[in-house]
């Protein structure tokens, strides 16, 4: 098995937010608040990272929202955007980002994705991002009913997905998720940018070193 290991390609497994897709709530709530410091505390004590991490990981959106517009009936309005608006929290591509997946998909790397991204949206962004047809195989958390940093989704999509942790380089923006792709054996990369990605992969041996 190990011989058999040493001798397939390297896989890359990509997040999405973040690293190839700019998801973030600043780009519908900026237009809404007039008080940038009352925005980020809305963002921070009512819609905050894991509320929409339950969402990630499979809890559908009108649940969520009808619990919390409960809890703080003084934002309903805006807490209802947080599924009525979603696509415009959507930006584009990350600068940069997709030509690199490009290049990579030209030279046959393998290609896939674990992606914390909620069921009810996803088909909004396989719609607008056509790149997301050259992943092999995307792992969704609110498809599978886990999220990120949570080990045992990096185990399903290993087995989902056929990879070899220790043959495989994971790309992602978030720390906690390095740290958990580093104990369990992938060769992980912290998203910073798409220049020091492009440098990272080079160094590995997976893009050529003058690009």
């Amino acid at each position: 098995m190990a011989d058999c290991e040493l001798r397939e390609p390297r896989a890359i497994l990509f997040d999405l937010g973040g690293v190839l897709i700019d998801w973030n709530p600043r780009h519908l709530y900026r237009d809404l608040f007039a008080d940038e410091a009352e925005m980020e505390r809305f963002l921070a004590e009512v819609v905050h990272a894991d509320w929409n991490k339950e969402i990630d990981a499979g809890r559908p959106f009108a649940e969520a929202i009808r619990e919390r517009q409960a809890e703080v009936p003084q934002y309903a309005e805006f807490i209802g955007m947080w599924f009525s608006r979603w696509k415009d929290m959507l930006h584009g591509e990350i600068p940069g980002t997709v030509a690199i997946l490009r290049e990579l998909k030209d030279l046959g790397r393998p290609l896939y994705a674990l992606s914390n991204w909620s069921a009810e949206t996803f088909p909004l962004a396989r719609e607008r991002f056509g790149f997301l047809a050259w992943f092999r195989r995307i792992v969704v958390s609110g498809e599978v009913g886990l999220a990120k940093p949570d080990r045992a989704i990096f185990e399903l999509a290993a087995r989902q997905c056929a990879l070899v942790p220790g043959r495989t380089v994971f790309i992602d923006d978030v720390q906690a998720n390095i740290d958990v792709a580093l104990s369990l054996g992938y060769d992980a990369i912290r998203f910073t940018g798409a220049g020091a990605l492009r440098q990272a992969l080079a160094e590995r041996g997976l893009l050529p070193t003058s690009s």
